[in-house]
């Protein structure tokens, strides 16, 4: 349903509430009911009502129907059941809505509900120690399109990479790269207990050596001992490098995704060298919400609904990874944004609870930090489990699924469960050009449609301005239920901007293909009725232009032509 035909309904309400000299109503709820001869829509409002009206909420209902005003959208109202009320749309009104879609054109879904919100969002932040995998693809895929939904909906949204390179994980890395290089000339080694084992760093160690041409076991240890005072700034420098390959490598990957950040935020450099994680500790101190035990500092979250004290800073003096996130989320993130967006693995559960507590105690209203989980991925060839990666075999790269499925099939599967949900991504359906693969079904839906217009080219057929097209003939049911699905798409597109669920417009899509093939099949567009190819044709080109705002909301293309297979669509 669309946000006018809504709003218009509840107005018509309201001045039937006037009229019968009822109480007036904030809002009305509409639903689609889910079998056909319940109307168009239909909303419990009576009911709501009946305590305030002091009357039954079937007696509201005949006198909200009874002081209904004429509205060229209603053909008519009834009431169901304890007092619900069903509205069944006008199909000359409804036919005619055609027009305003076309004229709409890529505008049409775009709203006005996140108007002025500025908004960060956090997304992939995957660590700098390795090539991006299957999980990361996922959270970029939701991520990505998630942002898209909220500008489509006018909010100034900043896309944020954080990388984390400081702190234990870059040292193994760093300890990693040493080894490798020194394994690569034949040097003595010893490689990290925890360090990073996949053939990407030993990759890393070559391309160094051939950029630094360095070939020798003297070279090696000359260079390596040059690079710092002490072993420490030595190790230092070389982790720097790794890192800015591994992000470089990653930044590359995402940009053939259709990934890209408006932020690249370090914390070396932006968070911890910036002293920010000294005053946030300074900013709680202030607030009265911290203390000292055991030489430590710890944040009193238990305060802030949280299940347990946190430390910020151990007794040797060393910062907490917490003390650094608290400084990034207050100074960073909130600093620059009116609301939060972050999404995170799924073991990171527990993370969720001590970085509210801390915003609360820091002043943000709790409203204004979402937290999204995205679950893990179950890799799949015709249902058997299967492992690509040959760099690093305990994972599944990111860019070697890119290329065995492209780009539109992993974002679109990604997107077709919500985040929250694990998710099976079967690379034998992925791939396949057929109504199991649910990109395939949509996007075949948009081309068949561009196909027609290659016939009424080729034919020389003249199409009239949709000004002057009789759209009254698109009254078959078929007709009726696509143009009532695509007034909807508004709505969905709004729905799933303020719910951060991009999931949603992919459901969506695949029900509105489902609808369009079949009446495709049974249905001639081009024939000798020029009156009724015409309306036939606005009402497929409006189904081809809500399918591409569609998919663009999900970074998936709209094809104007695709292979045709055995099982057609």
């Amino acid at each position: 349903m669309t946000m006018e035909t809504t709003d218009r309904l509840t107005d018509g309400v309201r001045t039937a509430l006037r009229a019968a000299g009822l109480p007036d109503v904030a809002d009305c709820i509409w639903e689609v009911p889910r079998q056909a001869e319940h109307g168009d829509y239909a909303s419990n409002v009576a009911m709501t009502l009946a305590k305030p009206a002091r009357r039954a909420p079937r007696q509201i209902a005949d006198l909200i129907v009874a002081h209904f005003p004429p509205l060229p959208e209603v053909a008519r109202l009834e009431i169901a059941g304890p007092g619900f009320i069903n509205v069944f749309l006008s199909p000359a009104w409804t036919a005619s809505a055609v027009r305003g879609i076309l004229a709409a054109g890529d505008a049409y879904g775009q709203g006005e509900r996140e108007r002025g919100t500025r908004l960060r969002l956090e997304f992939v932040s995957a660590n700098p120690t390795g090539p991006l995998v299957i999980v990361n693809a996922r959270a970029a895929a939701i991520g990505d399109s998630v942002a898209r939904l909220l500008r489509a909906q006018g909010a100034r949204v900043t896309a944020e990479y954080y990388v984390n390179d400081a702190g234990n994980q870059f040292e193994a890395l760093a300890r990693s790269f040493e080894a490798r290089l020194r394994e690569a000339v034949g040097l003595p080694f010893t490689f990290p207990e925890n360090g990073y084992p996949g053939e990407y760093v030993a990759e890393l160690a070559r391309d160094y050596l051939t950029g630094h041409r360095l070939s020798t076991p003297a070279e090696v240890d000359t260079h390596l001992t040059s690079l710092g005072a002490d072993p420490q700034a030595a190790l230092v420098r070389l982790g720097r490098w790794a890192v800015r390959r591994i992000v470089d490598g990653q930044r590359r990957v995402l940009a053939e995704y259709g990934v890209e950040f408006d932020a690249w935020t370090s914390e070396q450099a932006d968070v911890r060298e910036a002293g920010l994680p000294e005053r946030a500790i300074d900013e709680l101190t202030k607030r009265g919400v911290i203390h000292e035990q055991d030489g430590a500092l710890w944040f009193r979250s238990t305060d802030f609904g949280d299940d347990k004290d946190r430390v910020l800073r151990k007794s040797d003096g060393e910062l907490t990874y917490f003390a650094v996130d608290v400084a990034f989320y207050h100074f960073t993130k909130f600093g620059a944004a009116d609301r939060v967006v972050t999404l995170l693995g799924p073991d990171h559960h527990g993370y969720v609870g001590r970085i509210r507590a801390a915003m609360r105690a820091l002043g943000h209203p709790p409203e204004a930090l979402d937290v999204l989980i995205v679950q893990l991925v179950t890799l799949l060839r015709d249902g058997t489990p299967v492992r690509m990666s040959k760099r690093r075999g305990e994972f599944v790269l990111m860019e070697e699924l890119l290329e065995e499925v492209g780009r539109d099939a992993a974002r679109f599967t990604f997107l077709t469960r919500r985040h929250d949900s694990p998710l099976e991504f079967d690379l034998a359906v992925a791939t396949r050009q057929s109504t199991d693969n649910p990109v395939y079904y949509v996007q075949y839906a948009h081309a068949r449609i561009r196909s027609i217009w290659k016939q009424i080219a080729e034919q020389g057929i003249a199409v009239p301005p949709w000004s002057e097209v009789d759209l009254t003939r698109l009254s078959l049911p078929e007709e009726q239920q696509i143009i009532k699905r695509l007034l909807g798409y508004p709505e969905v597109v709004a729905a799933a901007a303020h719910a951060l669920e991009a999931h949603r417009i992919a459901y969506w899509l695949q029900e509105l293909a489902g609808l369009f093939h079949p009446y495709y099949r049974a249905h001639r567009v081009i024939q000798d009725d020029r009156a009724l190819m015409s309306a036939r044709l606005a009402l497929c080109t409006a189904v081809g232009q809500v399918i591409k705002n569609a998919l663009g909301l999900l970074g998936v293309s709209a094809p104007d032509s695709m292979t045709r297979s055995e099982a057609d669509a």
